[in-house]
This record gives C-alpha cells, sequence and structure tokens, in this order.
C-alpha cells in the first residue's frame, strides 16, 4: 500500500461509483483489517446547509478534479506533522 499516494487523494473532489454522491475527500482512514477509506463531503445547499458525509472505499471513488480544492497539508515536516497546529489554523484556499 502506498500511504502518500492515498494521502494525495486529500482534497481532491470525487464521486461514488456506485451511488453518485459527489463530494471533495476531505479525510483518509486506515483501519486495522487494511480497508483504506476517503470521507466524501458533500458541498453546501444553495442556502448554506451542509449534508452527511460518507465513509467510502478508495475503490468506489472516482477522481473527478485534476487538483485539489486547497493545499494539502505537509504531514512530514513541520507544524502539522509536530503536533502544534491548531482548528483555527487553516490552509490557504485555492
Amino acid at each position: 500500500m502506498n500511504i502518500k499516494k492515498h494521502l494525495g487523494l486529500l482534497g481532491m473532489k470525487a464521486e461514488d461509483r456506485v451511488t453518485g454522491f459527489k463530494g471533495v475527500i476531505s479525510s483518509m482512514s486506515f483501519d486495522l483489517y487494511g480497508c483504506v477509506q476517503g470521507l466524501l463531503t458533500p458541498a453546501a445547499s444553495d442556502v448554506g446547509k451542509y449534508g452527511d458525509s460518507v465513509w467510502l472505499d478508495v475503490a468506489r471513488l472516482k477522481i473527478t478534479s485534476k487538483k485539489p480544492v486547497m493545499d494539502i497539508p505537509d504531514f512530514d515536516l513541520g507544524r502539522v506533522a509536530e503536533g502544534r497546529k491548531g482548528p483555527a489554523d487553516k490552509p490557504p484556499m485555492r
């Protein structure tokens, strides 16, 4: 398994191949049983309401963008890797 490849999916727009559910991959999960899943978070509605996010196996995800919607944190070096990045410290939007 290539963990960096899967982490590279963060921020990418994607669609569930089974249901057609669309969103942005906002988190990745690597579990004890070998499953690799992405959390697909839908866009807010026209009135600003947020829908539920859904965990899906990466094999079900069809990537629909060429670039992530925002810069991915550096998990190898710096504040994020050292655990010093707080919830108010947001990466810059693209």
